[in-house]
């Protein structure tokens, strides 16, 4: 197995759905990236070895996303180029695919990452409506069209909502947040616990934007109707939030007794993510200057009313595989989805009954506060979720490099009942 080196990762801003981003297709959100770091370290276009993306909304339009923003990037026609999807850690699936790769000679240089427009992600007809659409279209005199009207019922227009749907376990049947109810009532997490975490996220999140912490990793773009503003920071992060505010938000999921509402959850956001990996020979050849090693990576299963918790799973195995302790961890990057499950994936981490509980024999020990997404994290940045996967491994290896540290772990959990986990090694010291 060969080593494989992150030369460069960068991002788009992310923005509330239905603000500044809006109306940006995906692919477009992963191009200029693409182009940006090309640009940046003088490849050519056909230097690239493969093109790797996540996406879950996939738009009817662009079914091979990843082909898309490779061309319209303008690499070369031989690049190869494909789109993954695994829930919320499709990113990091797109990652993990060119780590093996590279790590097996079968590429080079080959960009990961992941994208969502879930501003454009679609209201869809129902199956009634698609049946008397596609009756009418078989209809070939005027008569049996007026037949096939006749079956019209104003119900047939109410609208599948595809986020609503794509949010939905269809195994255990809850949506994501009740997979959050359900962690916060197993394990005692109270609605003052999340609040303070959401509030903690925007305040990190809010100071980290002042000291310029993400301006290394953001790619500005140009936005608006007459592309007459450049936006080069997340919109999503709230400077007024409160403890006291976030507590006079009503449960969103379990309106009777819920704990888990809107305010400690991740918004619902558009944004991409782009990493350059590299073999060994390549950054040679090329004379680049890699930020950081790929480690090591791990996914991990369990049942999908408990998803949250998959982090705890995917930490456990990705440290056994490296022989790495979470104390050799300088910086660790964990998903907020809930502030709820989050907190849950820490219990694990420092109770032998909870880790037992998900099949865990290892107490790797709570993550520091002083270590855990320092620059805040999803319930302020937002989820857009074929992106977080690799988004999170950006904002890492930026963080790695600005302390000269060495070692950064980040972990999400997985819609589905899945967590992943990915170790990289800063390089520069």
């Amino acid at each position: 197995m060969r080593e494989v080196f992150l030369v460069e990762a960068k991002r788009t801003p992310q923005v509330k759905s239905g603000m500044d981003l809006k109306d940006i297709e995906a692919p477009y959100l992963g191009a200029y990236l693409l182009r940006h770091i090309l640009d940046a370290h003088t490849l050519s276009n056909d230097h690239i070895d493969e093109v790797i993306f996540g996406n879950i909304g996939t738009p009817a339009k662009y079914p091979n996303l990843g082909r898309v923003i490779a061309l319209e990037a303008g690499l070369h026609k031989k690049t190869s180029a494909y789109t993954v999807n695994r829930n919320c850690a499709s990113g990091m699936e797109a990652l993990s695919q060119a780590y093996l790769k590279i790590a097996t000679g079968r590429g080079d240089l080959i960009f990961a990452g992941g994208v969502e427009s879930m501003s454009l992600l679609p209201l869809i007809f129902g199956r009634k409506m698609t049946d008397l659409f596609v009756t009418l279209m078989k209809a070939k005199s005027f008569p049996a069209k007026l037949k096939a009207l006749s079956a019209f019922r104003p119900p047939h227009l109410a609208p599948v909502v595809a986020i609503k749907q794509g949010l939905t376990d269809p195994i255990c049947g809850l949506d994501m947040g009740q997979t959050a109810e359900l962690l916060s009532r197993e394990l005692n997490i109270t609605r003052l616990d999340q609040d303070q975490f959401a509030n903690e996220s925007h305040k990190k999140t809010v100071a980290s934007q002042a000291r310029g912490a993400f301006d290394d990793e953001i790619v500005p773009i140009i936005v608006g109707e007459k592309l007459d503003k450049m936006l080069t920071k997340d919109i999503g992060p709230r400077s007024n939030s409160s403890v006291e505010g976030l507590a006079k938000m009503r449960p969103f999921f379990d309106r009777k007794s819920g704990t888990v509402t809107i305010g400690n959850s991740c918004p619902v956001t558009d944004g991409g993510s782009a990493i350059l990996l590299a073999s060994k020979e390549a950054v040679k050849k090329y004379n680049l200057e890699p930020m950081a090693k790929m480690v090591d990576y791990h996914f991990h299963g369990l049942e999908p009313q408990r998803m949250g918790m998959g982090p705890l799973l995917a930490i456990d195995g990705v440290l056994k595989r490296t022989k790495l302790k979470l104390s050799d961890m300088d910086l660790v990057e964990i998903n907020e989805a809930f502030a709820a499950q989050v907190l849950a994936v820490q219990k694990g981490l420092k109770d032998q009954d909870v880790a037992k509980k998900f099949g865990v024999d290892t107490v790797w020990g709570e993550v520091p506060e002083s270590k855990l997404n320092v620059n805040g994290g999803g319930i302020a940045l937002g989820h857009p979720v074929g992106s977080t996967g690799s988004r999170l491994v950006v904002t890492l290896a930026h963080e790695l490099k600005r302390r000269k540290a060495k070692y950064g772990l980040a972990s999400l959990c997985i819609g589905g009942g899945q967590g992943g986990a990915v170790i990289i090694e800063n390089l520069q010291k």
